[in-house]
């Protein structure tokens, strides 16, 4: 199915939810945008919306969360989020896929209504088109991964990063923690010796959030690299394929045992969470969905009722690793 077929079908998905229970209950739309509905990760964050709707069932309000169908569909979250414009909802969340695509839309349309990014934020030069900011401290997650790294393998090497989106704020933002804390010193586009660490060639991989692609990345890699040390999942992609991942990693599970080959990954997920206590990764450093979902509501109506809010709201970090691994992540 192509693109134009699936923003087709999102189209119509959304306009059905817009026109569905809310309308006979009069209530005003809190809509959450995420970059695709097809990435388990945003599952978890849909969860928090609809719990907060099942607690909050006499509320003006209802929290419609939605999104393109495919997480590679950058064109399509755009898309949805002038419909929402257009159609006049109460207030809007975003993760933005394309940073950039997105404010440029914003700029075009002027939305009157609460604006707020979740999960990712806009770019810095961009972040006026928003009110605030509801996620994870990005870069921080970055500079986790790399002290994990750096504590596992103290005398450097060789290493390949995984990014998602070319355009993402977010999964840039880790990458540049990540590259900061390895080198030493800010501004390191990309590792060649910085700290002891070199990125191979081809690398850093683009996944555009996709999870067949992402392990077939990550074979091809440990193919070409039978000397690699380091493989960093700055996004979980790739674990987010459970059963491929772990075809995936029987090629390099000796190494793995040993710790010549090092894997950090970004969140714990159930099913990354089995892959660390399997021995298929050795640190994950995860971020907290739920609450976003959970917490992006309130703050939209807050926004709405012009009630001052902090810019930015972090919701946390758990590092969690075979040591740990029966109390993480924190409840």
């Amino acid at each position: 199915m192509n693109r134009q077929s699936l923003l087709r079908i999102a189209g119509f998905a959304l306009a059905a939810l817009l026109a569905a229970a809310p309308a006979a209950a009069q209530k005003k739309t809190l809509a959450v945008v995420v970059k695709g509905l097809d990435n388990p990760f945003f599952t978890v964050l849909g969860d928090g919306c609809a719990k907060w709707n099942k607690e909050n069932p006499n509320s003006e309000y209802t929290c419609l969360y939605t999104g393109p169908a495919s997480s590679a569909d950058e064109a399509g979250e755009v898309q949805i989020v002038e419909d929402l414009i257009n159609k006049g909802v109460a207030g809007i969340a975003i993760s933005p896929s394309n940073a950039p695509a997105m404010a440029k839309m914003l700029k075009d349309k002027k939305p009157t209504m609460p604006i707020m990014t979740i999960d990712a934020d806009l770019a810095a030069a961009d972040r006026s088109l928003r009110t605030t900011y509801l996620g994870t401290n990005n870069y921080d997650m970055g500079v986790l991964m790399a002290r994990h790294l750096k504590e596992l393998k103290p005398k450097g090497g060789s290493v390949c990063l995984q990014l998602g989106n070319v355009a993402a704020d977010n999964i840039n933002a880790r990458a540049a923690g990540f590259r900061d804390t390895i080198a030493g010193k800010k501004g390191v586009a990309k590792l060649a010796g910085e700290g002891g660490w070199s990125e191979v060639a081809g690398c850093p991989l683009f996944t555009n959030d996709q999870i067949d692609l992402a392990n077939q990345q990550m074979a091809d890699v440990f193919t070409k690299n039978p000397k690699l040390d380091a493989f960093i999942l700055v996004g979980g992609w790739a674990q987010f394929g459970p059963q491929a991942y772990a075809q995936v990693t029987d090629q390099v599970m000796p190494k793995l045992k040993t710790k010549d080959l090092i894997i950090v990954a970004g969140d714990t997920l159930p099913p990354q969470l089995d892959a660390l206590k399997g021995g298929r990764s050795h640190a994950q450093i995860g971020q907290r969905p739920f609450e976003m979902g959970y917490r992006a509501p309130t703050v939209l109506i807050d926004l709405i009722n012009k009630k001052k809010v902090t810019d930015p709201m972090y919701t946390g970090l758990d590092e969690c690793t075979p040591a740990n691994l029966g109390k993480c992540p924190a409840k």
